[in-house]
């Protein structure tokens, strides 16, 4: 099973790749999606939409697990929501089985406390995946906390 983890944002767009193999969780590939604040929102939005497409083809991911969106008094609010539409419809477009999940479930089901801090998460992701150094930036240990928390819901 091969699982794709996204952490949706306009400016970042976090991603965690990760395959099961005989039981075995193994790091594929995790970065960033990084758009330009010099550019329209809506180059930012297919700029996200195109990469989305370009990781999806290389990685052929059978499932993908994504951050949802709570409402925030936020003035980036709307944008957030808008690059998550385009990730979910890039991932919807290929057939790809979307699970969404809220940040306190992800906390709960890495670390066992869904309101552990930004550093239990990132250890938590670190002794899942047996790493040596952690995955940077932030954005890239977050989408793959996400993708973890659908392979522990799975059993893996």
């Amino acid at each position: 099973m091969r699982i794709i983890g996204i952490d949706p944002g306009l400016a970042r767009v976090g991603y965690g790749l990760i395959e099961v193999v005989d039981g075995k969780k193994i790091l594929l590939d995790c970065g960033i999606i990084e758009t330009s604040k010099e550019k329209k929102e809506i180059e930012r939005l297919i700029e996200i939409h195109n990469d989305m497409n370009e990781l999806i083809e290389k990685w052929n991911p059978d499932i993908a697990a994504v951050e949802k969106f709570f409402f925030y008094k936020s003035s980036n609010t709307i944008n957030v929501v808008q690059a998550r539409g385009v990730i979910l419809l890039a991932l919807g477009f290929k057939g790809i089985q979307i699970n969404e999940y809220a940040p306190a479930q992800i906390k709960l089901t890495i670390t066992g406390s869904g309101k552990a801090s930004k550093q239990e998460v990132l250890e938590a992701v670190m002794l899942d995946l047996d790493l040596d150094y952690p995955p940077k930036p932030d954005d890239s240990a977050d989408a793959l906390a996400i993708a973890l928390t659908k392979l522990n819901e799975e059993g893996f």
